[in-house]
């Protein structure tokens, strides 16, 4: 690797070494597979297996349940978050802080998808997903704590558009893995499951990262956890803003994205072959749009020193988007409003990750606390599909769905004003 931050930087305060582009290509593998693993099954696998599974006339109950499932599965995420940034903080492995929950994460996770794919009950289904989503928010808990441990706040939003990056490439990939070569639910998740691993090796192995001696571990007891889980936004504004902007951001992505193979089905007409066609070509024009945003907002947002800007024309690119799918009359209005969505969606992420670095109470608590923030960019995307499913069945209608996206993300852009830590 081309520097080893973590042997070089105090294991508190503000790193100011940068990185190097090893470091970089290493963090932006290990996200490939982590978004392939999580963004794969959701877009497809998973709403495909369940509508196998419920097996009904009645396509909403098919949604529903489906939203059940990643209901449930944001309860899981609710926990593991903060709880496994926690733990992370106080690890005094001589591996590093982090690195153990890195490898953790990775196994439970991967394990938890090769079982998903033999899953015939709805409940299994469920189960299944929710270890999975517990093993994701472990493995990217930790990676994410990696960005306030080592890098310094200059290069963030560089590093930052590396995470998201990678996301819209993951769901491409894994998309066209599990609908050419790795057909099937057991063979696609078993799949996901081996690259996962095979991805995020090169930075667990290749990167260094600093041991927290015994004699400065924080005490730790369980209602000291619990009482950690709660930050003040009275005592930190600037926390409790950044958190509800990345909430509603998310929601209003979530609701459409975790939605658009039934959109294209039952709201656009698609039969089930065609809409498999149409959302892996959704899926580029997103990805495209979304890997240009990150990477160039993300560095923009470095070299300006400004952040809120960033955040508040991303979002505002999102409710577009949503109002573009209100409209649409063919499948060119559908493509563009793809791209629109793609490049808001993937600014937000890389300017706003950079962001929740900045607004963090304690520098001793960067995995608990980042777990917390991190809470608000999973859940959305679990519990999305519930809330859209609601949505679309109480309005009998998926046009409900683009308005209720397009007002959220407006409010979530909103949010971002009142921050002073960050311009």
């Amino acid at each position: 690797m081309t520097s080893t931050p973590g042997t070089e930087t105090a294991l508190f305060g503000a790193p100011r070494e940068r990185v190097g582009g090893g470091w970089i290509a290493a963090f932006a593998t290990a996200w490939l597979g982590l978004w392939m693993a999580q963004l794969t099954p959701v877009q497809l696998l998973l709403p495909t297996q369940v509508d196998a599974l419920i097996a009904t006339d009645t396509w909403q109950d098919s949604v529903l349940a489906f939203g059940i499932v990643s209901g449930i599965s944001s309860v899981a995420a609710i926990i593991a978050y903060p709880v496994t940034g926690a733990l992370s903080d106080r690890t005094t492995s001589r591996f590093g802080r982090r690195r153990p929950w890195i490898a953790g994460g990775a196994l439970l996770f991967a394990a938890a998808l090769v079982a998903l794919g033999v899953q015939d009950t709805i409940v299994g289904v469920a189960i299944c997903w929710s270890l999975a989503i517990t093993g994701f928010c472990a493995l990217s808990a930790a990676l994410t704590a990696m960005i306030s441990d080592q890098v310094p706040v200059f290069q963030r939003g560089l590093v930052s558009g590396v995470i998201s990056a990678p996301q819209g490439v993951g769901i491409i990939a894994g998309i066209l893995l599990v609908t050419t070569l790795f057909t099937g639910a057991i063979a696609g998740y078993a799949a996901l499951a081996v690259l996962l691993l095979v991805l995020v090796a090169p930075f667990l192995l290749l990167v260094p990262d600093a041991v927290l001696p015994r004699t400065e571990r924080r005490p730790f007891t369980f209602v000291g956890m619990l009482q950690g889980f709660w930050v003040s936004p009275r005592r930190y504004p600037d926390f409790g803003w950044t958190l509800l902007s990345r909430v509603l951001v998310n929601v209003g992505n979530a609701i459409i994205t975790g939605l658009l193979l039934y959109f294209l089905i039952y709201g656009y007409g698609d039969t089930p072959a065609q809409a498999e066609d149409d959302l892996l070509l959704l899926t580029l024009v997103y990805t495209a749009s979304s890997i240009t945003a990150a990477l160039v907002g993300g560095r923009l947002s470095d070299r300006f020193a400004r952040r809120k800007p960033f955040v508040l024309a991303a979002a505002a690119l999102q409710a577009a988007g949503a109002l573009i799918l209100l409209v649409s009359t063919d499948f060119a209005v559908i493509v563009l409003a793809g791209a629109v969505l793609g490049a808001g969606y993937g600014c937000f992420l890389a300017v706003d990750q950079a962001l929740a670095t900045q607004v963090l109470p304690d520098e001793h608590s960067r995995g608990k606390d980042l777990g917390i923030m991190n809470i608000a960019s999973v859940v959305p995307q679990a519990i999305g599909p519930m809330i859209g499913a609601l949505i679309v069945t109480a309005a009998g209608g998926f046009w409900a769905l683009f308005i209720a996206s397009g007002v959220i993300a407006t409010l979530g852009a909103l949010a971002v004003l009142p921050i002073r830590i960050a311009r």
